[in-house]
């Protein structure tokens, strides 16, 4: 059933290979488990208890709370499934109950930092040039995911309005505006690559030198060794760059909910993360300036 269960998530839900291969990776995980320590128990006959049994094998393992709670989620889907499939009457996994996990703020760069990158971004004006800069800027200008950028192509600009569309999580469609500047780079990156490839590259818009279609660590590399020359954050990645769109946009005074739609978060809740580092920067400047500070 696993196998079954994996394809419907593949054709129906279009997870991506990445949520796929975690999929199968816990549920072999499992299974592996009641092999060991329940043997003639398939996962499918699975009850309640021997699914705690797993939980507290992966706490003497030293697991992370977050890990283990993605763990118990891919249960929940997958025996969700086979309840409507009639494969089993009884759900074992209500009685799980999701670990308590320590708060982490998102790293960002700080706004003098992502200034000096952007003033003083040195690249060659050639295609390889052109594309870094447009993942740099594109990345911080829309605050759109990683996926959200490999998956853009030259027709999801609109050119009159400065807007992308994007297409996020769960093909959930969303309208994204992008600064003034950007709509140079975007300009003459195209022009780059057409010269480059003239018709043989991918329509996607990050290509490779060969013109493929971008993958995720070509976009990683680029980010990382750009952030190095101005940042001193830990983490130096594309999502780090998302995170400081949003806490920069929030810090100049943006609505919650407006900078909801623009990342395309499906509640109010994964927003809310970025507003600590606001309010941190807010009791800064009370401090500061207050008299009864």
């Amino acid at each position: 059933m696993i196998e079954s269960f994996l394809r419907y998530l593949a054709h129906e839900k279009r997870y991506s290979e990445h949520t796929l291969t975690s999929y199968r990776h816990d549920l072999e995980q499992l299974q592996a488990f009641l092999t060991d320590h329940i043997p003639g128990t398939e996962i499918e006959q699975v009850d309640s208890l021997s699914l705690r049994a797993w939980v507290v094998s992966l706490v003497d393992d030293e697991m992370s709370a977050r890990t283990i709670n993605r763990k118990m989620a891919s249960l929940r889907s997958f025996y969700k499934f086979l309840m409507r499939r009639e494969v089993i009457s009884k759900d074992p996994t209500t009685k799980l109950r999701a670990m308590k996990t320590p708060k982490s703020l998102p790293n960002f760069a700080q706004e003098p930092e992502i200034q000096r990158l952007l003033d003083h971004l040195q690249t060659p004006e050639d295609f390889e040039g052109w594309r870094d800069r447009l993942i740099i800027e594109m990345l911080y200008g829309t605050g759109i995911r990683l996926s959200e950028l490999l998956g853009l192509e030259a027709r999801d600009i609109e050119w009159s309005g400065n807007t992308i569309k994007v297409l996020g999580k769960r093909n959930k469609e969303r309208v994204v505006p992008f600064p003034l500047p950007l709509k140079n780079t975007l300009k003459s990156y195209l022009k780059a690559k057409n010269e480059a490839f003239e018709t043989n590259a991918s329509t996607k818009l990050i290509v490779t030198n060969n013109g493929e279609e971008g993958y995720p660590m070509l976009v990683y590399r680029t980010v990382k060794r750009y952030l190095d020359q101005f940042t001193s954050i830990d983490k130096r990645s594309p999502h780090v760059l998302r995170h400081t769109y949003a806490t920069h946009l929030l810090d100049k005074g943006a609505d919650l909910n407006a900078v909801k739609d623009l990342l395309g978060h499906a509640s109010l809740a994964a927003t809310q993360v970025y507003t600590h580092n606001s309010l941190d920067k807010l009791k800064s400047v009370f401090e500061q300036a207050h008299p009864k500070a």
